[in-house]
């Protein structure tokens, strides 16, 4: 499995794969392309990697900047991270998941928060924190994972290309 940063003639096969990632999962609103896209446009796609098997694109992960309080202190939000849905459940996404946290902490970022199943991404360090909240969604779902002693506090907001409690 190779895994590297996107080009931009993979754009179209990144929305294909996610739109079919996606297709079935009850807690989508089938968006998560058109927010890689718009995030893409704005310049505000921080890391977009790709995993690529056999010349195949199978997964794709992608890193945005978050606000904390309405400040950048160099935090990210994971997501949305796709895998093919006939390679699932084979650790591709874990695979982009750590390559993109080992490059935000390689660019000395403060930290990462997601928004998921807790129980999947406690494994890569993510946990819990009151003091660091989102408020469009239930606080069990929310992590965050600090490269950082000290750990901001405060409202979190992802790009305005999410939608939601963004920033608009």
């Amino acid at each position: 499995m190779l895994i590297r940063e996107e080009l931009p003639q993979e754009h179209a096969a990144i929305a294909d794969l996610t739109a079919k990632a996606f297709a079935n999962m009850e807690h989508s609103d089938q968006t998560e392309s058109a927010i890689i896209a718009r995030l893409r446009e704005a310049g505000a796609l921080s890391l977009s990697l790709v995993g690529i098997d056999r010349g195949d694109i199978v997964g794709h992960a992608a890193f945005s900047p978050v606000t904390i309080d309405e400040a950048d202190q160099g935090w990210f939000g994971l997501g949305p991270v796709s895998v093919r849905p006939d390679r699932q459940g084979q650790g591709i996404g874990g695979l982009l998941i750590r390559q993109g946290l080992s490059e935000l902490r390689a660019r000395n970022a403060g930290g990462c928060v997601v928004l998921g199943d807790s129980a999947y991404y406690q494994r890569f360090g993510f946990e819990n924190d009151e003091a660091l909240y989102y408020v469009d969604a239930p606080s069990q779902f929310f992590m965050r994972l600090s490269f950082v002693d000290n750990v901001p506090a405060g409202r979190v907001r992802y790009h305005p290309a999410f939608g939601g409690d963004s920033g608009q």
